[in-house]
């Protein structure tokens, strides 16, 4: 995980304002963990890119409304996953986008399953499994990004993980 060092003033919750320096600074940092996440919660790399776009483009825009009550980072968390989430509602092809890419990728039929079985989870649980496996977040930074408690994010994982291992058997999740 690319993190900003413990000395950054980014790094440090209770920071009152969120400035153009600090939210580009942490772009750079998180570019690639962003556009994963927002990719997988979109559907597609588009709608990723796109996603990845809007929430900087808004952060800028409303860099004045953070409480700093968390990182800048969490901050910019939660409006990617916002905005891939919106990008996603709004585009009725991502379901077949989704089923076209899993027919074109049938060469890996352990990864179609997994595909295909994260995709049955609860929204908070896939959304939870992108923020901790595609962008390397601890807990606490998932609980801010997601707006819930820290145990929350565990539990939520641990019944995600115990979702799959039910329906694609212990041996694929080892």
């Amino acid at each position: 995980m690319a993190e900003l060092p413990s000395s950054h003033p980014l790094s440090r919750p209770g920071r009152r304002e969120a400035t153009a320096a600090g939210i580009e600074a942490v772009y750079r940092a998180r570019a690639s963990e962003f556009l994963r996440v927002a990719t997988a919660i979109a559907g597609s790399r588009e709608g990723g890119r796109d996603a990845v776009q809007e929430a900087l483009t808004r952060a800028f825009a409303r860099r004045t409304t953070f409480r700093g009550t968390g990182t800048v980072e969490a901050w910019l968390w939660k409006a990617v996953v916002n905005s891939a989430r919106t990008v996603r509602d709004r585009s009725p092809r991502v379901a077949e986008a989704m089923d076209e890419t899993a027919a074109h990728d049938a060469v890996d039929e352990r990864r179609d399953a997994v595909r295909a079985a994260v995709a049955e989870l609860p929204e908070r649980q896939r959304l939870a499994l992108f923020l901790r496996y595609y962008a390397d977040l601890d807990y606490a930074a998932i609980a801010s990004a997601l707006g819930v408690r820290r145990g929350t994010v565990s539990a939520t994982l641990n019944h995600a993980h115990e979702t799959l291992r039910a329906a694609l058997g212990e041996e694929v999740l080892a």
